[in-house]
């Protein structure tokens, strides 16, 4: 009998290798490729490595935020729940394989039981003795139809899909951690700015103030000075906000305080901050953004329940079995002779379940509908993250060259103003104009240099850049079970 069931073992296991499934077919894409030429720039990586190899610690060349985004990857709550997730729905998915194998149990049983003279046919008292140990399985589902299969093949895909939440989760927390760190130097250019421009409005006020005491400058004149101060003071109260508030985000997403022995930080303008960003062609993001990836795995998810909901319409056979030995006495369990066995082959048709089965297959068939359309709304949406970003790029590039001319202009327009103003040429309230312009300008200028470094960080993001951490490193895969 233990080659009995070791031949239905492997019948089952055969049997299970096919389903009701349908033939998965990857749907066409939505979109098209990204835009290229005129306003979008050149945005083909003409033999570059593409974005998503770029390590995160080639793409991120300073080692300040390469330690802080060294930090979060180690203590991150939220990566930590989404690690844990995958081992989760691995071992959901190894729960859902092991319906495919019998559950051979090993049993054994004694009973000594006393009958008697008045309940026996003989008229004597009886004492008797039954010992047995056997393997057997119960229930055990012989899965002529694939219903097992196909549950266990949408658990895997499942198991894969969190596997690429996972993914996502890492190149978000990467992204996140930069654009905070981003903003943290933005304030501290700010602050600088403002505090530098402080320190001129207040020396334009002690100056105006002295000459309204003795008349010679207006009320107005020293009205607008004051006005002028309390701007840049209201400026510099507002970056030290926006700083203490991105050194919390910080905080947050790595896990713990901010680190007092962290590299130096390097000025917001620093051109080797960030490595150049090519965006290679557009089908490469199918196979790179992770969203895609497991939105495409939930589809074949969909796809397996159908051949689930298929297969219940048709008959379930189900085996019991056991073999071992028997024996009135425990000394003689083993010996010649004692061998016993069961075997009980099941079978249910359905007849009549009022609708059920119907309704579960049009369930199954409307999740695949849904997931169809979730896999195209990702598509549409990594696209146009990375077509917008790609865009930016090349116009911040062409804002801040005009900016920074403009720059340029109102400081050469205020030197102009106060040495008019010096020479009595022209009244004071043009010099503070001039002053009003050229602050307004430099901050601008900052706010555009902040926007094409985080755009550049978003775009390495929608390109799906940040889950290896040096470039040509073979990423992490899911084993398939």
């Amino acid at each position: 009998m233990t080659k009995q069931l070791f031949l239905v073992t492997a019948l089952a296991a055969a049997l299970s290798a096919c389903t009701l499934a349908p033939t998965y077919q990857r749907p066409a894409s939505p979109v098209g490729a990204f835009p290229t030429g005129g306003a979008f720039g050149d945005n083909t990586a003409q033999g570059k490595t593409l974005a998503a190899d770029i390590g995160w610690q080639d793409f991120f060349a300073d080692a300040r935020l390469q330690k802080l985004i060294e930090l979060s990857l180690q203590n991150n709550r939220d990566l930590r729940v989404a690690v844990l997730q995958v081992e989760q729905a691995r071992a959901q998915y190894q729960i859902q394989r092991a319906d495919l194998f019998p559950t051979i149990n090993a049993a054994a049983q004694g009973t000594r039981a006393h009958t008697p003279a008045n309940m026996n046919t003989s008229g004597r008292e009886v004492t008797g003795n039954s010992f047995s140990a056997n393997l057997g399985f119960t229930s055990y589902e012989l899965d002529l139809f694939g219903r097992v299969q196909s549950l266990k093949n949408a658990a895997l895909e499942s198991y894969f899909g969190t596997a690429e939440a996972q993914k996502t989760a890492q190149i978000t927390l990467v992204s996140e951690v930069a654009s905070q760190y981003l903003t943290v130097l933005s304030a501290e250019a700010q602050l600088d700015l403002a505090n530098e421009t402080l320190k001129s409005y207040q020396s334009s006020f002690d100056l105006t103030k002295r000459r309204f005491d003795v008349g010679a400058a207006s009320a107005l004149d020293l009205a607008s000075v004051q006005s002028q101060l309390n701007t840049a003071q209201g400026a510099a109260a507002q970056a030290i906000q926006q700083k203490a508030q991105a050194e919390n985000a910080l905080a947050f997403l790595i896990g713990q305080p901010l680190p007092a022995d962290l590299p130096p930080e390097p000025k917001l303008g620093d051109e080797q901050m960030l490595a150049d960003l090519p965006a290679g062609l557009s089908s490469d993001l199918l196979e790179r953004r992770p969203d895609i990836v497991q939105a495409e795995h939930a589809l074949k998810a969909a796809n397996a329940n159908i051949g689930a909901a298929r297969a219940a319409f048709f008959p379930t056979i189900s085996l019991t079995g056991a073999y071992g030995s028997s024996s009135p006495a425990l000394s003689g369990l083993f010996g010649s002779g004692q061998s016993a066995w069961s075997f009980g082959p099941s079978i249910t048709m359905p007849i009549f379940d009022g609708g059920r089965n119907s309704a579960n297959l049009d369930v199954a068939n409307t999740q695949q509908k849904i997931a169809v359309a979730n896999y195209e709304k990702s598509i549409q949406s990594a696209f146009r993250e990375v077509s917008d970003g790609l865009v930016a790029r090349h116009q911040l590039d062409d804002q801040i060259k005009a900016q920074s001319d403009l720059v340029q202009a109102e400081s050469t327009r205020y030197n102009l103003s106060q040495l008019r103003y010096d020479k009595g040429v022209d009244s004071y309230l043009s010099t503070l104009d001039s002053q009003r312009s050229l602050f307004s300008a430099q901050q601008s200028l900052i706010s555009l240099q902040l926007s094409r470094l985080t755009n550049l960080v978003s775009l390495y993001k929608s390109l799906g850049g940040g889950w290896v951490s040096k470039t040509g490193e073979a990423p992490a895969e899911v084993a398939s079970k």
